[in-house]
């Protein structure tokens, strides 16, 4: 079961590599910006980079770290729910999706410099669909699977 384990999370850091890229290109190269909740919803992927990795460098700590890295991703199916009922009009935005209008007393020129950058992304506005479904529904799905992959993982190293 263990070399399963090492087969599965190495598909995870593959695909973890490859998602990332991809919200990259998405941003750098098609030119659509992320809302605060995008940005926030990478974090799961980039853990798990680095904590999967940590997995094979150190070889100790497997359970715990495919814990650690099992938590990130029920954070993100959370995030992504609640992107995706932000979009839909479930949910209202909340002060994560304008996180430069909670700065409180802005002087003068602050305001000024504000209004000459760019606005931020709305969270509810979806700038980019891929089989007619926003990046946050696809996330949704994708985390809670994953999420469900690492308990079949910690699951499995109980097992000898």
């Amino acid at each position: 079961m263990l070399s399963n384990n090492k087969l599965i999370l190495n598909i995870i850091l593959a695909f973890s590599f490859l998602s990332l890229t991809i919200a990259y290109f998405i941003q750098y190269v098609l030119g659509h910006e992320p809302c605060n909740l995008c940005l926030i919803e990478r974090i799961p992927y980039l853990a798990s980079l680095i904590l999967i990795s940590l997995i094979f460098i150190i070889n100790k700590f497997e359970k715990l770290i495919a814990g650690i890295v099992l938590l990130f991703f029920i954070f993100g199916s959370l995030v992504s729910f609640y992107h995706v009922g932000i979009e839909q009009g479930f949910f209202s935005e909340s002060l994560v999706c304008d996180l430069d209008s909670a700065k409180g007393n802005m002087s003068k020129e602050d305001l000024l410099k504000q209004l000459q950058n760019k606005t931020p992304v709305s969270c509810k506005d979806v700038s980019f669909r891929f089989l007619g479904l926003s990046l946050a529904t696809i996330n949704t799905i994708i985390s809670i699977l994953i999420s469900g992959i690492m308990i079949r993982v910690i699951k499995n190293y109980g097992k000898n």
